[in-house]
């Protein structure tokens, strides 16, 4: 019950805070998160998505930004993100654009080459999305579900294929001078402290993707 009130406590405070931006005169920047179900917020309310959280944080520090454009869907791979993005027809006109995508590549046996090659895709369309200005995207690491109790009897398997996906994004990243943001490690403490993880045993909890966020913050100096 106490939980209960909280997150509706919460829920309230981000509605609040999201109307209160939309209803001013002035400029607000928009944000465009791309993923899956980490960016949509599988098993969690909409408020406890990180980038719903993101974006609180952000009107709190003075930062006017629209509710976020999520354009995300639990079990997408990189081919069905950019289908997807083809499809919304969606403007070049966001001051943030973040793309988290991958595990469902790693998780559905998908060569890691074409992973690669959809992936640069993904990103080229991120920056155009962005009005050209690589510095206004960023890049979230795949998070290793191997430490859930849904991946746990298979986390070995689970973490090394997790790390090689996420060698091909950074070094990817790397080379467009993107910001990339580590959370792999956040998510390998969902075996030490059960409240990481949502009900479904296998996605975050709205407390992990709050620590997604808050390393956001630290680490993406042009949003502080």
């Amino acid at each position: 019950m106490v939980l209960l009130k909280f997150n509706l406590a919460l829920a309230l405070a981000t509605i609040t805070l999201v109307m209160e931006v939309q209803a001013q005169s002035g400029p607000v920047s928009k944000y465009l998160a791309l993923g899956d179900s980490y960016t949509i917020g599988e098993s969690v309310p909409e408020t406890g998505r990180w980038p719903n959280q993101l974006v609180v944080e952000l009107i709190k520090r003075g930062k006017p930004f629209a509710k976020p454009v999520i354009i995300a869907t639990t079990g997408w791979r990189t081919d069905n993100l950019k289908n997807a993005i083809e499809i919304a027809q969606l403007k070049p006109e966001y001051e943030l654009v973040s793309l988290l995508i991958g595990v469902n590549n790693q998780y559905q046996g998908k060569s890691i080459d074409q992973y690669a090659v959809e992936f640069e895709e993904l990103l080229k369309i991120s920056i155009r999305l962005a009005k050209g200005k690589k510095e206004n995207v960023f890049v979230v690491s795949i998070p290793d579900y191997g430490f859930t109790p849904f991946g746990a009897k298979s986390r070995d398997k689970i973490s090394k294929d997790i790390e090689r996906f996420n060698e091909i994004n950074k070094r990817i990243s790397n080379e467009y001078h993107l910001s990339y943001i580590n959370i792999t490690d956040i998510s390998r403490k969902g075996l030490d402290d059960a409240s990481l993880v949502a009900g479904d045993g296998l996605h975050p909890s709205e407390k992990m993707y709050s620590l997604w966020m808050q390393r956001i913050m630290r680490e993406l100096h042009f949003l502080n």
